[in-house]
């Protein structure tokens, strides 16, 4: 319930308060489904402004309201956003997200948060990564669910159900967060080393690396690179321009240890992986400097 005021309306303080109390939510499942934090961040604001404009009395469940809005909003960016991704100059990569203060991006779980995740649900129609996102990550029944996306129950447990399949039939299990640093740990220092044996051991046999400099980012390779081997050498090849005169920094993105790089006190990379017990299965170099303005990262180096 809102509070009201002597005529009967509810407040614009309450409305602020109410609002508040889904804000967190309703970014976590933004972001889940553009994998983009400025874009989350739009839909945030856009469901504030119809919160506002709302007749707020009539509103017997504001936080269903929020998410509804939220969601919508959400997909209908997701749509316009595939025909961009046609037209977008080497891989996309989903937005880093710093998880270090909420570790599930304002969700009951953790999960679709992973950036490998997110790549998976990239590949879905954006109504069936809404209904993953807010099954899976935030615990909604098919019944809210199918209110939300304004379809039956019955088609809400299918969509789901082709959403699982689509994630899950594509991606291992990944290994814990402590063995996944040890991971990334020992591939940046045989990458710094040029060790290409060490590199070799620490990557799967059909490894990817994805670069994303979305055609602004020289260095950035245009194609994934795939394959151990060729995938340690692509590595070796780069590793001066990588690492000479560039300091590291450990963050914690998309619930998982990652490096950010520095040059001149600029961010220019973030280094995530995506590991199973076979090795590093995927190289995740986010250089789009956009995408990288919001990340700080432990200048300490822990």
């Amino acid at each position: 319930m809102l509070d009201q005021d002597s005529s009967g309306e509810d407040t614009l303080e309450a409305a602020v308060e109410v609002f508040d109390q889904s804000r967190h939510r309703l970014f976590g499942i933004a972001y889940r489904i553009l994998g983009s934090v400025a874009e989350a961040e739009d839909i945030v604001q856009e469901a504030w402004l119809r919160w506002q404009q709302t007749d707020r009395s009539a509103v017997r469940n504001p936080a269903a309201f929020l998410t509804t809005v939220a969601t919508r909003l959400a997909i209908n960016v997701a749509e316009s956003a595939r025909s961009r991704r046609e037209t977008y100059v080497g891989p996309w990569l989903p937005e880093p997200v710093d998880t270090e203060a909420d570790p599930t991006l304002g969700a009951e779980r953790a999960e679709a948060l992973e950036s490998a995740t997110l790549l998976l649900l990239e590949r879905l129609r954006p109504d069936q990564r809404a209904a993953y996102v807010l099954r899976e990550a935030f615990g909604y029944s098919y019944d809210e669910i199918a209110e939300i996306l304004e379809i039956s129950s019955v088609n809400a447990r299918q969509v789901v159900s082709r959403a699982k399949r689509g994630v899950l039939s594509e991606r291992r299990d990944p290994v814990d967060p402590a063995k996944h640093r040890e991971l990334l740990s020992a591939f940046v220092a045989a990458a710094q080393n040029g060790d290409l044996a060490q590199l070799e051991r620490v990557l799967a046999a059909d490894v990817v690396s994805l670069s994303d400099g979305a055609g602004i980012v020289g260095n950035a390779a245009r194609r994934p690179v795939v394959g151990r081997t060729p995938v340690a050498k692509f590595v070796r090849a780069f590793s001066s321009w990588w690492w000479d005169g560039a300091t590291t920094s450990w963050m914690e993105t998309n619930g998982r240890p990652s490096l950010l790089v520095h040059r001149n006190g600029e961010p220019v990379a973030l280094l995530s992986i995506a590991a199973s017990a076979a090795g590093i299965e995927q190289l995740m170099w986010v250089m789009v400097p956009d995408k990288l303005v919001r990340l700080r990262g432990d200048e300490s180096g822990r």
